[in-house]
This record gives structure tokens, C-alpha cells and sequence, in this order.
């Protein structure tokens, strides 16, 4: 049943109400003094006083002028609650231009600081809710201080105080409304809470590893990353709106920049304190390995359901969440603390290694893969299901952490050249087990990416019929203006009148051109069209032809506006040079806008001219391939999650160095 509250209805609580929404600070002193319990006359419906509703309104001005009203006799009342069990230091704690206000409730009462709400909550524990760092600072500095004025408070003293009912401490919270610059103070001066558990027995680090948004600040373009990597010393140096120069976009990269900075420090400072990686499991070299699926069943093995309730998520440690979530520099700095915390074994009996390739975190794989010695024993590792790290390429997560941002036809060609390289590193004894499932690695990974193949045909098919309608328009053109020479024959002899003029070739190579460019790409695209669309043609053939058809298409266009300026020039040949340039231009402008919309699809499509590249690095180890490979992957898109490990080639250190080939490894 709802509780009856104590607001007086009249015109003078109607008048009062309406002068608290509409900041009128004078009117709200003059009808306050008319009330014989003034400021703390109820507004509400939900027991809002006077000064709840000013407070909540942050009008700091009117709460400390209504905090001067206040009597002697009156005192007792400043810790009244309303119907939610907010007092005004609960509603005061949500802003930080209501400090000064709030020095001034707790020299008046300071029980208020101890006040919880109906949800369990301190003005201290809303303040970090909110973030407000300059409130929280306010807050703790009192607390400390009635620490030390009442010994033996048992409010000050208990740990409760800074945490929820619920097992969540203001550390807990801080990370999880990413105010990270608070989180950092909060872990300095209380680090008895960074290695508190919530209720789902998480610590503060476990809880940083699961934000991967957290880090992404560095991503983007390259020229988005140099113009925002000047962004802080332009915001030092000139102040915070001058430094901006008032554009939005540097505004929030900045911001964004700021809050990875952040987040990286309070990271380094957590991973110094923390331990968890210690608690491992002590998995050797299974000795169960199968490459059949024949033989005695063991009634003591694990069943369906007793397999779906060890594979019920647990809390894990942060090196394995960050993993999992792609905080790659969380694994870093873990790794760097404490490089044998890369030999952790979780309770599947999984390593780093299970997770990165499970997870597509390759950057992770190579930091694993540059320590050398570990990785040598981490691709033996068999979990407790018999997976390898070459089935964990195969295996579906309904996990929502990777994220499928490319066309099917990518994905799967990500898909099948992780597996390759995953296969490279594997130990070859393993290659062949079978996993509890009764599939080997290659089985697994065909079952899991037969509805991805399928995706994958219907959209290289949709692409490359419409690719093929915009080539044979080209060709149609170009085939026209063959016969539509500019300035047309001569009546007499039959041949063009402007025949002898520079840009009269001009045009007759471009359009010629451009109709051989055109139909070639026709044709490539038809070879598409009829491909039997087996796995791995997904691989490299495919996306092979798809790259040319899209070039050859991309030079159609290009010929075309060269002969339609050619045109136009030998039309206006006796303007001036000026016109001819914006003449130019502008028959530019259709196939820059062209070429840009098919940019991100063509930069995919050079990981195939990439793995091309190193296949042939392999074969002539000796000539200069390396430096061509790598010059290539300067055009290569980087990503915040690569799909690929970078197999190295002839340019990889001597055996004896700390850097040795990952086939080696095995």
C-alpha cells in the first residue's frame, strides 16, 4: 500500500512549488518565512522538503541561504529523509557545484554523512555513482576526520561504509560509470577495496579487463590518429576551448584520449596488486589424446549434462578476461609484472592461447608468441575437453565479444587463414585429435562454418552482379562514344576533323581503354559467378578475382572520365589553361567519389595479396620479398581486433635469438 505523504495542499505549498521550478530564489525566502517549519516544509508527493528540492535542483545559492534560516530547535531535522530515504546530503552528493552547501549541512549535522538511503547507499557511495570526484574528495576528507575526532565510531570505522549491500564497493563502481581518474584516487587511498570481490566475485581489476571500450581511443585512421595525437598539447598549452579551436570532433577525441590514459594508469597500478594468476591449475600433457572415435565408452566420463554445467562461466582471472574482451595493453602490463603469469591454466584447463585464438585476439597471440620459451610448452596444452588450440579456431561462441563488422565473405577468409596459421604452430602429434565431441580440429571447424560459407557465396554473388551491371554500362558508353567522335568527320575524306590535335589520341586510347577495362571486368565477374564455391576457394582464389574484377572496373571509370575530358578540351581547346584544369577537376570528381565508396571493400581484399606475398617470401627466402611484403601492409587497414598471425618470414632473428619462428615453436 503506498504511503500517505505529509505535503500540505494549499495555494501557498502550489505557489511555493512553482517558484522551486522556476529558480526564483527570492520568492522562495519570502513564502519559506510564511511556513512554521520553513525550509523544511514538504513539497512533494514523495516528503521533499524545501531543501531537497533546492538541492536537488542544485540552486546552491538557495540551499545556503536556507541553511541560514535554519534554527537551533530546527537541527534535528536536516536529517530528514524522503519517502526514498534520501537526505539532502544524499540529493547534495550528486553535484559538485554543491560542495560549499554541503560543508555547511555536515557542520550543522554531521549524522548525515553516515545516512543511507532505502537502496542502501551513503551520500559517499552516491557521490561516486555520480562521479563526482570533487564531492567524493569532500566526503572522504570528512570521514577521515571523524575518524580520527570520535575513536571508536563504529560508522567510520566499518567497511561497510564503503560498499553496497550488494557487495560492491565505490572501486566497483567508479570502473563501471568509467570515471577513471576517480577510480585512481579511490585505489590510492583505499587499496584494502582493489582487491575486494562484488557479488558475482569480481575484483575492480577483473571488472577493468571486461572494458575493452575502454582502450579503443588509439584506433581510427591514420590521419585521425596524427591530427588527435597533437590534441593534448594544444589543450595544455592554449586552454581547454582555445585548444579545441572549437571543433567537436577534437573535443571528444581528446576527451576520449584522456579517458584511455586513464584508464592505462589505474590498470598499472591495479595489476601491481594483484595476484590471481598465482591460483592455476596444475594441467600436464594429456595423456587421453584420440585420433579415432573407436573404443570402450568410459561410463565414468563426463556427461552432456555434467559438461554443460563445468562449462557454466566463472569468474576468471583479469589476464584471461582481457584476453577474452581485447584489452591488450591490460595483457601487456600483466605480462610485464609477472611474465609467469603466462603459463596460468584456467578451470577448463584452457592457456592464454585457447583464449586469444578463440577470441580472434592475434595481437595477444604475437605478444605470447615474443616470449619465446612459454610458447613452446602453451601450444602442447590440451584442455579438459581435448580441444587444441587449433580446434579453438573452429569453435562458436555465442559470446557477443567479437564483433562482426565485415561481409561474410571476409569473415570466413579471416576465418580460413587463422586456421593455416593456427595449424602452423600446432604440434603436429595433434593435429589429428579428436575432442570430446568426437571431431578433429579440421571436422569442428567445416561443421562450425558451413552457414558462414553459405553467407559468404550469396554475398560475393549479389557483389559481383552488381558490379558486373555498372561494367557493362561503362561499356556501353565508352562503345557509343567510339562512333560519336568529338568534333565529328570530315565530309570529304571521312576522317575526324580534329584528328591531328594532341588530345584527339587522348581520347582514342582512354575510350579504347576504358571498353577493354570494363569488358575484362565483365568477365572476371562472370568467372565468379560460375565458381563452385568449395571452402577453401574463400581463402585466396575468390577474394583474388574479386580484387581484380574490382580493379580492372575501378580503371574502366577512370579511362572514361579521361575521355570525357579529352572530349570537353578538344571542344574548348582555345580557352585558357585555367579552364581546362577545372575542366579536369571536375571529370575527376565522379571517379574519386567512386573510388572512395569501393576503398574499404579493395583494402579487405589486400589480405589476400598479402598472404599472396609471403607465400612467395617462403619459396625464395633469399630475394627481397620481405621488404615488398612489408611494404604492403602499410596499406593493410589496421584493426582493433586482427584476425591474422603474422607467420614470419626470412627476416625473422636466428634461432638462437629471443624471437624464434612459430613453426619452431612447436
Amino acid at each position: 500500500m503506498a504511503s500517505k505523504s505529509n505535503i500540505g495542499i494549499d495555494e501557498r505549498s502550489k505557489e511555493l512549488y512553482k517558484a522551486l521550478m522556476n529558480e526564483d530564489k527570492e520568492m522562495v525566502l519570502k513564502l519559506c518565512q510564511k511556513f512554521e517549519d520553513g525550509p523544511f516544509h514538504v513539497v512533494t508527493i514523495h516528503d521533499d522538503t524545501v531543501l531537497h528540492m533546492a538541492t536537488y535542483s542544485m540552486q546552491a545559492d538557495l540551499v545556503l541561504q536556507l541553511l541560514e534560516m535554519v534554527t537551533d530547535d530546527q537541527i534535528d531535522k536536516l536529517t530528514f529523509q524522503n519517502t526514498i530515504g534520501n537526505t539532502i546530503l544524499h540529493e547534495a552528493s550528486t553535484s559538485d557545484s554543491l560542495v560549499e552547501a554541503a560543508k555547511k549541512m555536515l557542520i550543522k549535522a554531521p549524522g548525515l554523512l553516515y545516512k543511507r538511503n532505502k537502496y542502501d547507499a551513503t551520500p559517499l557511495y552516491r557521490s561516486v555513482c555520480y562521479g563526482k570526484i570533487d564531492m567524493f574528495k569532500l566526503l572522504h576528507s570528512e570521514s577521515q576526520r571523524r575518524k580520527h575526532i570520535t575513536e571508536g565510531d563504529v560508522e567510520a570505522d566499518s567497511e561497510d561504509y564503503y560498499q553496497h549491500k550488494n557487495k560492491t564497493t565505490i572501486l566497483h563502481t567508479a570502473i563501471v560509470i568509467e570515471n577513471f581518474d576517480l577510480a585512481i584516487w579511490i585505489a590510492k587511498k583505499y587499496e584494502h577495496l582493489i582487491n575486494k570481490k562484488d557479488k558475482d566475485e569480481m575484483t575492480a581489476l577483473q571488472l577493468l579487463a571486461c572494458n575493452s571500450s575502454a582502450f579503443e581511443s588509439k584506433g581510427g585512421g591514420w590521419a585521425k590518429r596524427l591530427i588527435c595525437s597533437k590534441l593534448p598539447y594544444l589543450t595544455y598549452t592554449h586552454g581547454e576551448v582555445a585548444g579545441y579551436w572549437g571543433v567537436p570532433l577534437w573535443q571528444e577525441k581528446w576527451k576520449q584520449n584522456q579517458r584511455y590514459e586513464s584508464a592505462l594508469t589505474l590498470s598499472k597500478f591495479l595489476i601491481k596488486k594483484d595476484t590471481s594468476w598465482i591460483a592455476t591449475k596444475a594441467v600436464e600433457d594429456w595423456d587421453q589424446t584420440k585420433y579415432h572415435t573407436y573404443g570402450r565408452v568410459d561410463p565414468s566420463s563426463s556427461s552432456p549434462e555434467q559438461k554443460i554445467e563445468n562449462n557454466q562461466e566463472q569468474a576468471t582471472t583479469p589476464l584471461f578476461l582481457a584476453t577474452k574482451f581485447g584489452c591488450v595493453e591490460i595483457v601487456k602490463e600483466i605480462l610485464s609484472e609477472y611474465p609467469w603469469a603466462v603459463e596460468h591454466i584456467d578451470h577448463d584447463g584452457r592457456t592464454i592461447l585457447h583464449r586469444a585464438i578463440k577470441y580472434r585476439e592475434m595481437q595477444i597471440l604475437e605478444i605470447v608468441a615474443r616470449m619465446g620459451v612459454p610458447m613452446r610448452r602453451l601450444v602442447r596444452k590440451v584442455d579438459r575437453y581435448n580441444n587444441t588450440i587449433l580446434h579453438m579456431v573452429g569453435e562458436k561462441t555465442d559470446d557477443p565479444v567479437v564483433p562482426v563488422v565485415q561481409s561474410p565473405a571476409f569473415q570466413l577468409q579471416d576465418n580460413l587463414l587463422l586456421f593455416e596459421r593456427v595449424r602452423e604452430i600446432c604440434p603436429s602429434h595433434l593435429l589429428n585429435t579428436i575432442n570430446m565431441d568426437k571431431k578433429t580440429a579440421q571436422q569442428l571447424f567445416d561443421a562450425e562454418n558451413q552457414d558462414l560459407r553459405e553467407k559468404a557465396k550469396e554475398w560475393l554473388k549479389r557483389t559481383a552482379e552488381n558490379s558486373s551491371l555498372v561494367a557493362i554500362l561503362i561499356a556501353t558508353v565508352a562503345f557509343a562514344a567510339a562512333y560519336t567522335i568529338p568534333g565529328g568527320p570530315n565530309q570529304s575524306t571521312g576522317l575526324p576533323i580534329l584528328l591531328n590535335q594532341p588530345f584527339f589520341v587522348v581520347f582514342t586510347m582512354t575510350d579504347v581503354l576504358s571498353l577493354t577495362f570494363a569488358l575484362t571486368s565483365v568477365i572476371i565477374f562472370l568467372r565468379i559467378l560460375t565458381s563452385p564455391f568449395r571452402l577453401n576457394d574463400f581463402k585466396q582464389s575468390l577474394p583474388q578475382i574479386l580484387m581484380l574484377g574490382l580493379t580492372f572496373l575501378i580503371l574502366s571509370v577512370s579511362m572514361m572520365m579521361f575521355a570525357f575530358a579529352a572530349t570537353v578540351i578538344l571542344m574548348i581547346r582555345h580557352r585558357g589553361q585555367w579552364t581546362k584544369v577545372a575542366l579536369y577537376t571536375a571529370s575527376f570528381l565522379p571517379v574519386t567519389i567512386f573510388a572512395l565508396s569501393y576503398l574499404p571493400l579493395y583494402l579487405s581484399l589486400m589480405k589476400t595479396f598479402n598472404y599472396s606475398l609471403k607465400k612467395v617470401a617462403k619459396i625464395f627466402p633469399h630475394c627481397t620479398g620481405a621488404s615488398v611484403l612489408s611494404c604492403a601492409k602499410s596499406f593493410v587497414p589496421k584493426r582493433s581486433r586482427p584476425n591474422q598471425i603474422e607467420t614470419p618470414v626470412s627476416t625473422c632473428p636466428p634461432k638462437s635469438q629471443a624471437c624464434p619462428n612459430l613453426v619452431e615453436m612447436a
